[in-house]
C-alpha cells in the first residue's frame, strides 16, 4: 500500500477535514498517521480495501462502533471515519501519549516497568478493559501482545486496534493470530466471540508475568514452526508449559528464562488460577474459561500482598501461607492484617484500602477509601473514602469521619457501610 504524502486531505462522515501530518507506523491491515483533524492532532489509521476481506462490512461495523462509544477512556477508539477514495479509508482516533509503550517491548526486555506495582496495575487494567468491553455486548476478536500500550510508571494502559471489535453475534472477518487463538479457532475454524477473547485474555496475562507463552515450551521447539506444527501445538494438542500432570511440554532451560525465572516467583494462588485456565479442560471446553472477574480479584490480592522487606526486596507477602523474603529467605511477619470480606491485607506502610476492600461486590481498584502511617510502633488507618465509618472496640462503636483517623488494634471492628473488616 502506498504511503499517504503529507497534506494528504480527505473529509470525514462528519464532515471534517483531516490532512495527514506524517507516518507513524503500519500494521498487518493498514498504516498509522498523525493528522489534523479540525484543528486537533489526532491519529488516523488508513486501509486499503484490498488488504480487508469484506471492505463494505468492515467499514459498516466502524461506523456503528463509533455511533455506540469507547467503553471506557482506556481504549484508542474510532471518532470518526474517512469518506472513501479509490476503494481505501480511515478511521480518526486519539494518538498515543510519549508516556506509553508498545507492550510487546516490555515482552522483550526493551522496557521494563517501575515496579511491582506498576506491573500488578498493567494486568488490572488490561482485564478491567476486557471486562467493560465485555459488558457492554462487544468481543474485540483479536487480542495479542500488539493490542496495548502501557506506561511503565504506574501500569496504566491504553487499548488499540479497536477497529476489528464486533458487537456479539458478529465477526469483523478477522481470526487473529495463531499464538493468540483459542484451541477452537485454530483446530476446527470457530468463529471468535467472548470466550475466544478469554482464552487470549489469559496468554496476554501469563506472557505479562512471565514473558513467555504458556504453549511453548519442549513441545515447540526446536521445530519450524509451519502451519501443521501450529495447529498442533495451539490448536489440536495444546497443553500448558506447567500443567502438573502433562510434562511433555515443559520450559527449556536456556530458551524459556523468563518462565522458569518468574513463574516461582507468583504466589501459589496466582499460579493456580493460571494453571486452571491453561488445563486440558478448560482448554476443550470454551464455557469453562477463566472470567475477568476472577482474574480482577486475582491481581487485586496480589496488588495488596506487595511487600517490600528490610533487605530491600520485593515479594509478594502471602498472609494465609506466611512464606520466605526471596532476598534474605526471612519470613516477615505482620503486627496486624486487615481481614475484608474477601482479602486479607498484611498491615504495613504501604497498605492501602480501595473502594474494593470495603464496599461489597466492588472491584474498583483504583478508587482509594484509606491508607496506613506508622507512628512509633503502632499504625494508624485514616479514612478517605468521603463516607463516616464506624468503628467498633472491646463493643464501644465510634463513628470515624472523612480524614480522620483511628489507632488499629486487635480485635477492632470497622463498618465501611456495604461491607466490614476486622483487624486480626
Amino acid at each position: 500500500m502506498a504511503d499517504l504524502p503529507k497534506g494528504f486531505s480527505i473529509k470525514t462522515k462528519n464532515m471534517m477535514k483531516v490532512i495527514v501530518e506524517k507516518k507513524l507506523g503500519e500494521g498487518g491491515q493498514g498504516a498509522v498517521y498523525q493528522v489534523d483533524y479540525n484543528g486537533k492532532q489526532k491519529a488516523l489509521k488508513w486501509y486499503s480495501g484490498k488488504r480487508i476481506k469484506d471492505p463494505a462490512k468492515f467499514y459498516a461495523n466502524l461506523e456503528n462502533n463509533i455511533k455506540v462509544g469507547r467503553p471506557t477512556s482506556a481504549f484508542l477508539w474510532p471518532e470518526d471515519i474517512t469518506e472513501k477514495s479509490s476503494g481505501a479509508f480511515g478511521y480518526v482516533m486519539d494518538l498515543r501519549p510519549s508516556e506509553y509503550h508498545d507492550f510487546s517491548k516490555f515482552l522483550t526486555g526493551r522496557e521494563c516497568f517501575a515496579s511491582i506495582t506498576a506491573m500488578t496495575n498493567a494486568a488490572l487494567h488490561i482485564t478491567a478493559g476486557f471486562r467493560e468491553l465485555h459488558l457492554k455486548g462487544y468481543s474485540y476478536q483479536d487480542l495479542n501482545d500488539g493490542n496495548f500500550f502501557v506506561n511503565p510508571k504506574n501500569g496504566d494502559v491504553l487499548i488499540c486496534d479497536n477497529d476489528n471489535v464486533s458487537a456479539y453475534g458478529k465477526n469483523s472477518g478477522i481470526a487473529g493470530k495463531a499464538r493468540y487463538m483459542a484451541p477452537e479457532i485454530v483446530a476446527k475454524g470457530a468463529r471468535p466471540d467472548i470466550k475466544t477473547d478469554r482464552f487470549s485474555l489469559a496468554v496476554v496475562l501469563f506472557l505479562l508475568w512471565t514473558r513467555n507463552h504458556p504453549l511453548e515450551g519442549k513441545a515447540a521447539c526446536p521445530v519450524c514452526m509451519d502451519a501443521k506444527h501450529e495447529k498442533k501445538i495451539y490448536g489440536e494438542n495444546p497443553v500448558f508449559i506447567f500443567d502438573p500432570e502433562d510434562s511433555s511440554n515443559r520450559p527449556v532451560h536456556g530458551l524459556h528464562k523468563g518462565a522458569i525465572s518468574f513463574w516461582p516467583l507468583l504466589p501459589s494462588y496466582a499460579q493456580d488460577l493460571f494453571i486452571k485456565a491453561f488445563s486440558k479442560d478448560v482448554l476443550a471446553n470454551p464455557a469453562n474459561r477463566i472470567i475477568e472477574q476472577d482474574w480482577l480479584r486475582l491481581f487485586i490480592r496480589m496488588r495488596s500482598e506487595i511487600y517490600k522487606c528490610p533487605c530491600k526486596d520485593v515479594y509478594f507477602a502471602d498472609p494465609v501461607t506466611p512464606n520466605n523474603c526471596p532476598g534474605c529467605s526471612k519470613t516477615n511477619t505482620f503486627p496486624y492484617y486487615i481481614k475484608t470480606y474477601r482479602y486479607n491485607l498484611p498491615v504495613h506502610q504501604r497498605t492501602k484500602l480501595y473502594a474494593c476492600h470495603t464496599e461489597k461486590d466492588s472491584d474498583d481498584f483504583q478508587t482509594l477509601s484509606g491508607g496506613l502511617t506508622a507512628r512509633g510502633g503502632d499504625f494508624e488507618l485514616t479514612n478517605v473514602s468521603g463516607k463516616n465509618w464506624n468503628v467498633t472496640v472491646n463493643g464501644n462503636t465510634t463513628a470515624l469521619a472523612t480524614n480522620a483517623a483511628v489507632k488499629l488494634k486487635k480485635g477492632m471492628t470497622i463498618n465501611f457501610g456495604s461491607a466490614e473488616a476486622e483487624i486480626i
